[in-house]
């Protein structure tokens, strides 16, 4: 793709490309999140509040279902995000990289932070706080590796 203009061509390539950087900057992101006070607790979030039951009941297996595929599917937005980028900006592709990087950052925290737990309900206040910080490292884990590969696929 040439910087400025934006193709339908590039859509076949760019959602399996988009879901496998999705599917490695999630597993690099579970690295922080096994580690974190309140890492784990995003994926159980969205468990229950999928499931509509409290957050100690939350079913693992939609935690991770729902974990994954929620990272997949950004794996494409970010890499949708690029293309826009460079077409919007006609920029390179390490300037798409980085605002593409900084947009769905603070897309994922807003979402998470101010729609689902808020939804949900069922984090006690006192963890609040805890679990937006821990998403928020986790996410920008994600965004690094997510930036790095995208970066070096279209570096080479």
């Amino acid at each position: 793709m040439t910087a400025g203009t934006l193709t339908i061509d590039w859509l076949p390539v760019g959602l399996l490309a988009g879901a496998a950087v999705g599917l490695l900057a999630t597993l690099a992101m579970d690295l922080p999140m096994a580690r974190l006070p309140e890492g784990e607790t995003s994926p159980r979030v969205a468990a229950g509040t999928l499931a509509d039951v409290p957050l100690d009941r939350a079913p693992a297996g939609v935690a991770t279902a729902a974990h994954y595929g929620a990272g997949v599917g950004t794996g494409v937005l970010f890499v949708a995000g690029v293309a826009a980028a460079r077409w919007l900006l006609d920029a390179s592709a390490a300037v798409a990289v980085a605002a593409a990087a900084v947009v769905l950052f603070v897309l994922m925290n807003w979402f998470f932070s101010f729609v689902v737990v808020p939804v949900y309900g069922q984090v006690p206040d006192d963890r609040v706080g805890r679990v937006r910080r821990d998403w928020a490292l986790s996410a920008a884990t994600y965004l690094v590796v997510a930036g790095l590969v995208v970066g070096a696929a279209t570096a080479a």
